[in-house]
């Protein structure tokens, strides 16, 4: 009877010792990958807040001591970024808002409308999300530039109305761009959607005499609120970082137009480069994203789980 206790005893024992290894082991590895992710981002931090004879002297991912601690960097950066953060605000909240509201209407249309020729519709959409950025700059330069030059076409406007400004065209052009760049993807997830909502519910505002536009404004739209939090957070982050589209859209590159992508790539440099005003620049132009993913966080992960 004892040795059976005691095997017993062992036995739960091991099993408590196996737990802890296994436990032991996942937080040794979540750790890992804690501190993975999140040394450049602390290595960015603390070089930002440096001065520059403390980034000299000190390790990229040290914090500098009192004396070589500075916010002066932060506030340099601002104040160069401050007309690009404008014209990216200008640029990237009507292409997100447009791309999202054309993909809801497309995937509606696609989804809980008959039509003939919606399989060959929808894939030009699936099409267009796989044609990459490289294959559409030339035609895009030649396009706005030689073809359709906005700046110039709108020129009494940017005249005649308060605020506008010739460069606005260009502004204009990355809008028209992003949204029918953003169109497919945007298709693709509102369809993934709304083939999960129940066709009994169309059908029944259908049969109380609901028009196609009714359904969709009184019936699908308040029920897409989970997927608009996905489409608008994911097209505000693409928008907001390209940079490729505007470098070949504005022919300058940079100069009035320019979105902070652009600004920051010549921020700092020079002879010397300056690390510590490019990583708090980094910093600047990362922050609207960011406050975009807090204050959207919990419609971003409900929508994903939809």
């Amino acid at each position: 009877m004892s040795g059976r206790t005691a095997d017993a005893s062992r036995s739960i024992t091991d099993q408590v010792t196996e737990v802890s290894l296994r436990r032991v082991g996942l937080y040794a590895v979540l750790v890992g990958l804690l501190a993975f992710y999140l040394s450049p981002i602390e290595a960015g931090l603390v070089t930002s807040l440096k001065t520059t004879a403390a980034f000299n002297e000190t390790a990229p991912y040290v914090p500098p001591g009192l004396d070589g601690l500075t916010l002066a960097k932060w506030a340099e950066a601002f104040s160069l970024l401050q007309a690009g953060l404008v014209n990216s605000l200008i640029l990237t909240i009507p292409a997100t808002i447009l791309s999202a509201t054309l993909g809801s209407l497309a995937a509606y249309g696609l989804t809980k409308v008959d039509w003939k020729g919606q399989v060959g519709v929808y894939v030009l959409f699936i099409a267009g999300i796989f044609i990459p950025y490289q294959a559409v700059l030339v035609p895009l330069s030649e396009f706005w530039g030689q073809m359709f030059p906005l700046y110039e076409i709108g020129a009494p406007v940017w005249a005649a109305v308060p605020f506008l400004q010739e460069y606005h065209g260009h502004l204009l052009a990355l809008i028209v761009t992003h949204t029918a760049y953003g169109v497919p993807i945007c298709t693709l997830l509102f369809r993934s959607y709304y083939k999960d909502i129940s066709d009994e519910i169309v059908e029944a505002a259908r049969l109380d005499g609901a028009s196609v536009a009714s359904i969709y404004r009184k019936v699908i739209l308040p029920l897409s609120v989970p997927m608009f939090a996905v489409t608008l957070i994911y097209q505000f982050t693409q928008v907001w970082n390209d940079l490729l589209f505007a470098l070949i859209i504005i022919p300058s590159g940079s100069g009035s137009a320019a979105p902070v992508t652009l600004a920051l790539v010549q921020l700092g440099s020079g002879v010397v480069t300056d690390f510590t005003i490019k990583m708090a620049g980094a910093l600047v132009t990362a922050l609207p994203t960011i406050i975009v993913y807090v204050l959207f966080g919990e419609q971003f992960a409900e929508g994903v789980a939809a």
